[in-house]
């Protein structure tokens, strides 16, 4: 995501740029009152803050090396970045009302940039409860994903019918099985994988007896599970 945020911070500095050549490129007299007069000096103080938070904001959301996380990190710029046109607007009317009082443009840009900052808070919290859920919940699914790779492994290698059917029994099973795991279902899932080797064991051997009597008892411990599964929701 480094190089993500490099170009969006060459874009961010062009604008910077941008603005600053048009707030100093302009005449100096306007009307023949200096354009500097008034809340000028508050609305641009206001503005570079605005750009330089927004800047801020965008490297947290691109810091993440995970592209989902920075998909969850997605609202914490476009919020910044609205912040920061709302704060442009405010920030120009500032530096263009001839008179204005500082104290007017000091309350008004200072209330813009809290909101933006508590609204970009928001978000990032937010977005980190989605991740930690999202890691939570692989964390939960990763036994039954992992069994079922295992399982389709051991179909594609079954070398008659038979043990194939038996194989497909167990996969299938282990397949349509809830995916959520919990700490309460340790033991049994610890059953299950050493049961699960005890049948790869007996398909690799060819013995068809010995793979339908392990399935059977893998079936039934799976079956176990899926049931507590249920009871526990």
């Amino acid at each position: 995501m480094k190089k993500t945020f490099k170009f969006y911070s060459l874009c961010w500095l062009i604008s910077l740029a941008l603005f600053n050549v048009i707030t100093f490129i302009t005449p100096n007299e306007m009307g023949g009152m200096s354009k500097f007069g008034g809340a000028f000096w508050v609305g641009y103080i206001f503005i570079t803050i605005a750009f330089i938070g927004q800047l801020v904001f965008a490297f947290f959301a691109f810091r993440p090396n995970s592209l989902q996380k920075v998909f969850y990190n997605i609202p914490l710029i476009s919020i910044s970045y609205s912040g920061l046109v709302i704060m442009l607007v405010a920030g120009t009317a500032c530096m263009a009302i001839p008179n204005l009082p500082n104290w007017i443009g000091i309350i008004v840009c200072f209330a813009i940039l809290a909101l933006n900052a508590i609204s970009v808070i928001k978000v990032a919290f937010a977005a980190d409860i989605v991740s930690e859920i999202d890691n939570k919940i692989k964390a939960q699914t990763q036994f039954i994903k992992l069994l079922t790779a295992d399982a389709e492994h051991l179909l594609s290698t079954c070398k008659s019918a038979e043990l194939k059917a038996e194989a497909k029994k167990v996969y299938e099973a282990i397949r349509y099985s809830d995916p959520i795991s919990n700490d309460a279902l340790a033991d049994i899932e610890g059953q299950i994988q050493g049961e699960f080797k005890s049948f790869v064991q007996a398909i690799n051997s060819e013995d068809l007896e010995l793979s339908k009597s392990v399935g059977g008892g893998l079936l039934n411990l799976i079956d176990s599970r899926n049931k507590k599964c249920k009871n526990l929701k």
